[in-house]
């Protein structure tokens, strides 16, 4: 005798019922699935977009900063120019009108503005040159090594005063150590302030070695 076949009171049999119930969950498992991967992509897409504006952003906080900070250079630039011949003037003075072979001599370097409106010096050793010579050799330099420059605003009334000792010692083309450069002979030498790249220079000033 067959065994009667159980049905659900719409007619459809209980076994039917468990397969359309395995396949209603594994439709909604997909379902999930495929949300959850459409919200992971949305996410990391939003991610990435906001990444991108705080890079941009940083990059214009950056040009910002940088443009509301110039340098000497940027301000150089932006209408300051150089100092000419006609701006300044230049003074040198010897602490004595002697030396001993050996010893050492200070001069008082002076640059004077006075022009009308203001302009950029460098007024570094290797810009603002103190050169001794004896007849046509020249015997010291004080550029012969390089410096940081030293770039002042100069207006009418300014002026920059420095002392540079001079230790009766001849350089050559190469920097080298004070003490290790040869000293010069008795004899009659004289001191004159130039400036590199304009045509301006101080009265010389005659001295002996003795």
């Amino acid at each position: 005798m067959a065994k009667p076949r159980l049905t659900h009171p719409n007619g459809v049999s209980a076994q039917r019922q468990r397969i359309y119930r395995r396949r209603r969950t594994v439709v909604l498992t997909a379902l999930v699935l495929v949300l959850a991967l459409i919200f992971f992509c949305v996410y990391s897409l939003g991610r990435g977009v906001g990444a991108i504006s705080d890079v941009i952003n940083h990059d214009d906080i950056a040009a910002i900063s940088r443009k509301a900070v110039p340098s000497v250079v940027k301000t150089h630039k932006s209408g300051v120019a150089d100092c000419t011949a006609s701006d300044v003037k230049l003074e040198l003075a010897a602490g004595s009108q002697a030396v001993s072979v050996g010893g050492s001599m200070a001069f008082t370097m002076t640059i004077r503005y006075e022009g009308s409106g203001s302009c950029l010096i460098d007024a570094s050793n290797d810009s603002r040159v103190l050169t001794i010579t004896s007849g046509k050799d020249t015997v010291w330099r004080s550029n012969v090594c390089t410096v940081d420059s030293v770039m002042l605003l100069m207006s009418r009334g300014d002026k920059r005063v420095d002392t540079l000792n001079w230790d009766t010692n001849r350089t050559g083309d190469q920097c080298v150590e004070d003490a290790s450069l040869p000293k010069v002979g008795a004899g009659t030498y004289s001191a004159q302030l130039s400036l590199r790249g304009i045509d301006a220079t101080s009265e010389k000033v005659p001295f002996l070695v003795q």
